[in-house]
């Protein structure tokens, strides 16, 4: 029988007969799978929610499939606000990638194939290039600008380490949405626009989430900023301010520290040589020069690889310089050097550049090193032929890129490795000492660091990512052709802004913010079923017309209901209902005979006693204001 009634997502719709559990394939287990590390993998696979087909490859059954169609909705719903929705292959052509530079850079990440006749083909893991494909051949004038375009498609990328369930996969749903404006100010617009939409998305589905300023990594691009959310199980770590907001994945973030004492000087002043025999770590130095390892220059020594005019791939040699408590933040270097990807030095290359083993390098001495007006070529690859012939020929020795962080500027009298086994210098004092190809901020961002805005405490916590956007600028539309007339009749390039959210995600991301020890609980606008009606007895006559006569209510009132119809004990459709993320329950007990029932909240815990003829109207509004609740 169907009927028809408003729900509280604001839409109409046909109501069909009710879904009966006992019909229904819902493969609850009692254990999680041995391999599961997170919450969000260990309950999704016991709900019956996803099933692993092969590593980073999971189906999505009946549960996880009414979940993820209930966020495409709300996800497309907002954008629809603002943009066009599209459907664009998976299956794409080698020249579409060659054209933007990124057939080469994304490296073994991207999953290639060929066809029957040789052509390079594979499997998309993002569509800049498709989407400027499209503008480039049917947008003319500025008149049709801005545009924005999204899809909500499948991405391929092949993730050498899978795991934590759908943290880490191969295959994946994003919703990917691309701008194209006139200009600069154009973008800041659609940039705004989406910004606003995703914490809409993003709140309606029941996420607590941050919004973070991030590195482009990838897409390329300058203003970037990510949508996180905090959990043991994510794998970013985010630097947040709680006095005054800021917010930053520690690939961009900054800090205030505070200021370090300096060592006074020994003998005149300059260089001194001392004799540290086995002594190639820090604290060890430290501890036999009775120093602190904030008065200690630590060398981090890299090969990282880039590409030159021919798109031949060369190992740049480079030398980190940073203080001897902080860290090296592989991604800022990368985003510096616009490198693919780095590695450590092997010994032989140490000896080539510092002609001295790991453990007593320094910046003292070195021979070869880049001058600073390298770094825009190292950033660019627009490498010229003389150029490359003195820093990139293969046949001779690359000089050496130095890299300082800022910590160490301004330092004087500090502690290094003298580029010999077993000694270190004292009394070094950057920029007299010795010069640097270029000074960054590429240390890693700890806890408890002055926060760069307000100088307040920074926390660092773990967190995953379920949205990011991007100002891409010119990069694919320059680079693929892409052109149209501005209002004087010249022809322009349009600029670009890139816009992600992982569908998955935002199911992982809620189910790793609302557990327990007995399963999770989602939020009604994007949990399979709003409410449980749960029988406790169905051989019981008068129990089972009472909860088929809720559930046809509950239903009427445009409610997506469950009914626990299965001959089973009840403490067992507890603790299903329990695991499988349905937000409330009503429990169709003995109080019947009194005209009650219990209904519970599965966040909370909660339970109480409901008249028959309330608990329709109350697990409706219950249902609303949990839907549409404003993130704390």
């Amino acid at each position: 029988m169907a009927s028809r009634g408003t729900d509280p997502r604001g839409r109409e719709s046909t109501l069909y007969r009710m879904h009966r559990w006992s019909k229904l394939f819902l493969p609850t287990l009692r254990e999680a799978p041995a391999d599961a590390e997170v919450a969000s993998h260990k309950f999704l696979v016991r709900a019956g929610y996803i099933r692993q087909l092969g590593a980073g490859i999971y189906s999505y059954l009946f549960l996880g499939q009414r979940s993820v169609n209930k966020i495409i909705g709300i996800v497309r719903q907002e954008m629809d606000s603002i943009g066009q929705e599209f459907l664009l292959p998976t299956l794409l052509p080698r020249e579409l990638w060659e054209q933007s530079g990124r057939w080469t850079a994304m490296g073994d990440n991207m999953f290639r194939l060929k066809d029957r006749k040789g052509a390079d083909l594979c499997l998309g893991m993002t569509h800049e290039e498709v989407m400027t494909e499209i503008a480039r051949k049917e947008l003319r004038s500025y008149k049709q600008l801005p545009q924005i375009w999204y899809q909500i498609q499948t991405k391929f990328r092949d993730e050498p380490r899978p795991k934590a369930g759908l943290l880490r996969v191969r295959q994946f749903l994003m919703k990917d949405a691309y701008s194209f404006d006139i200009d600069a100010a154009g973008l800041d617009v659609s940039y705004q626009k989406h910004d606003e939409v995703y914490r809409r998305i993003f709140s309606r589905c029941g996420l607590n989430f941050v919004a973070v300023e991030a590195d482009s990594g990838a897409m390329g691009g300058s203003q970037s900023q990510e949508f996180m959310v905090y959990t043991e199980a994510g794998e970013d770590l985010i630097a947040s301010c709680a006095q005054c907001g800021y917010a930053a994945n520690t690939e961009k973030a900054t800090s205030q520290l505070p200021p370090a004492e300096d060592l006074a000087p020994t003998g005149d002043g300059q260089p001194e040589l001392v004799h540290t025999p086995g002594m190639g770590a820090i604290a060890d130095v430290t501890a036999f020069l009775k120093v602190s390892a904030t008065q200690d220059i630590k060398c981090v020594a890299y090969m990282a690889e880039k590409r030159d005019t021919s798109s031949q791939s060369v190992w740049v040699p480079v030398a980190v310089f940073l203080r001897g408590d902080h860290s090296v933040n592989e991604t800022k270097l990368l985003g510096l050097l616009r490198a693919g990807q780095l590695r450590p030095m092997l010994p032989e290359e140490l000896e080539i550049y510092f002609r001295a083993p790991a453990g007593f390098l320094g910046p003292v001495g070195l021979a070869q090193i880049a001058g600073p007006d390298l770094l825009p070529e190292l950033q660019n690859n627009s490498f010229q032929p003389n150029r490359k012939q003195q820093f990139w020929a293969t046949a001779n020795r690359l000089k050496l890129v130095v890299v300082l962080d800022h910590a160490l500027e301004g330092r004087a009298n500090m502690i290094c490795g003298a580029n010999k086994l077993d000694y270190h210098f004292r009394n070094v004092t950057a920029g007299r000492d010795f010069t640097w190809t270029v000074a960054a901020s590429i240390r890693n961002v700890s806890e408890g660091e002055g926060c760069p805005q307000c100088n307040a405490p920074l926390r660092v916590a773990k967190a995953v990512e379920v949205g990011h956007i991007f100002k891409l600028g010119y990069r694919y539309s320059e680079s693929m052709g892409a052109r149209v007339l501005d209002p004087n009749g010249k022809e322009v390039t349009p600029i670009m802004g890139c816009y992600g959210i992982g569908i998955e995600r935002i199911l992982t991301a809620c189910v790793e913010q609302n557990f327990d020890d007995n399963g999770f609980f989602l939020p009604p606008s994007i949990a399979p079923y709003d409410v449980v009606v749960t029988v406790t007895n169905v051989a019981d006559a008068t129990l089972m017309a009472a909860g088929e006569k809720i559930a046809a209510e509950l239903e009427a009132s445009g409610l997506d209901v469950l009914l626990d119809d299965r001959e089973e004990r009840a403490g067992v459709k507890f603790k299903d209902a329990d695991l499988i993320g349905i937000p409330f329950r009503v429990n169709v007990g003995k109080k019947v005979t009194e005209g009650a029932v219990e209904l519970v909240t599965r966040a909370s815990r909660g339970s109480e006693d409901v008249s028959l003829s309330a608990v329709a109207k109350l697990v409706q509004e219950r249902v609303h204001a949990a839907m549409f609740a404003p993130q704390a």
